[in-house]
C-alpha cells in the first residue's frame, strides 16, 4: 500500500459571504506539493436566503491551467469569452481549459437569486505543463446523467468517471495531460481498492463523511498526501462519504502563480497581465 505522508485539514474563510474551505495551497501544502493539482477550494455547504446576490465569481481571466468545478448541491452558471454559456446542476462537472487565456464567470441563476437554496461546490486547478500552456481555451459542461457510474461492493460504492478511464471504461473528459479524475460515493461500510501507477501524484480529498484510508482515518475537509511508494490505496467508509480522487504525472517544472495566472516564470506572469490588459485573453461581452 502507498504510505501516507500527511493529512491536512482545509482552513476556513468567508469569501464574500460564501463559506469556503481552502485545501491547497496553504502554509502546510505549497502549490507544488501535489502538482499538477495545485489549488482546491471547497465552498459550502450552506443555504442562501431568497433575494440573494448569488455566487461572487464575476468575470475574471485565467491562463496556463485548467479549472474543474464539481457541483455537489445547487447549480452553477458558466459564461466565458468564447461565447459559451451553460447552467450545470447538482452532480454535474465543469471542465475548462484556460490554456493561452480565457475570461469566465461562475455565478448563480436568476431563479436561485430569487428563491435561494443550498449550494456546495468544489473548484480544482490542474496545472498545464509548459508545452500546453498556450493550448486553445475550451469548455466541457457535464450534467449528472452524462457522467458514467460504476458500482462496486454490492452497490455500496459508486465511482463517477469524470476524466480518463477506469478499468477500460472511458470518462467523458480526456484531458490534455492525461489526468485521471473521479468522485466516489460510499455508503457506510463500503470498501474499495484504488490502484495508482507508481510515480503518479495522487489527489485524495474527503468532501464529506469519514473514511479509513490505508489504516489512517480522514474526514470531511481532509486532504491526504501520499508518498510515491506503493500502488494501492484501500478505503473503507466509516459512515456515508464522498471523496474526490485522482492521479496524474507531475510536470516537475517551476511553478510561478500570481492571482489568476499560473506560468513558469515571473516574466511570463508579467506578460500574461499585459496580454489581459490588451484584450488578448478574450473580450467579455455582457
Amino acid at each position: 500500500m502507498k504510505s501516507i505522508r500527511a493529512i491536512y485539514r482545509a482552513g476556513y474563510t468567508d469569501y464574500e459571504g460564501l463559506d469556503t474551505y481552502r485545501a491547497m495551497p496553504t502554509r502546510n501544502v505549497p502549490i507544488d506539493a501535489l502538482e499538477p493539482f495545485i489549488f482546491l477550494n471547497h465552498h459550502g455547504p450552506q443555504v442562501y436566503p431568497s433575494h440573494n446576490e448569488g455566487l461572487p465569481f464575476g468575470p475574471h481571466p485565467h491562463k496556463g491551467f485548467e479549472t474543474v468545478t464539481f457541483i455537489v448541491e445547487g447549480s452553477l452558471v458558466h459564461k466565458d469569452s468564447t461565447g459559451f454559456t451553460s447552467n450545470i446542476e447538482a452532480g454535474g462537472v465543469q471542465w475548462m481549459t484556460a490554456g493561452k487565456g480565457i475570461i469566465h464567470s461562475e455565478t448563480s441563476s436568476e431563479e436561485f437569486k430569487e428563491n435561494g437554496g443550498g449550494i456546495e461546490i468544489l473548484q480544482l486547478w490542474v496545472n498545464l505543463p509548459s508545452r500546453l500552456k498556450n493550448a486553445a481555451p475550451a469548455y466541457i459542461g457535464l450534467q449528472k446523467p452524462q457522467i458514467p457510474e460504476l458500482l462496486f461492493d454490492e452497490g455500496k460504492v459508486t465511482v463517477n468517471l469524470v476524466a480518463g478511464a477506469w478499468d477500460g471504461t472511458k470518462a467523458p473528459v480526456q484531458s490534455l495531460s492525461d489526468v485521471q479524475l473521479f468522485s466516489i460515493a460510499f455508503k457506510k461500510a463500503g470498501k474499495l481498492q484504488l490502484n495508482v501507477p507508481p510515480a503518479k501524484t495522487v489527489l485524495f480529498y474527503v468532501i464529506k463523511g469519514h473514511v479509513s484510508v490505508n489504516g489512517s482515518e480522514a474526514e470531511t475537509h481532509d486532504l491526504v498526501e501520499f508518498d510515491k511508494d506503493g500502488d494501492t490505496i484501500e478505503v473503507t467508509a466509516l459512515e456515508d462519504a464522498l471523496i474526490l480522487f485522482g492521479y496524474a504525472n507531475p510536470s516537475n517544472e517551476t511553478i510561478v502563480a500570481h492571482g489568476p495566472f499560473v506560468m513558469n516564470s515571473q516574466e511570463e506572469i508579467r506578460q500574461a497581465f499585459v496580454d489581459y490588459q490588451q484584450g488578448k485573453l478574450g473580450v467579455w461581452q455582457d
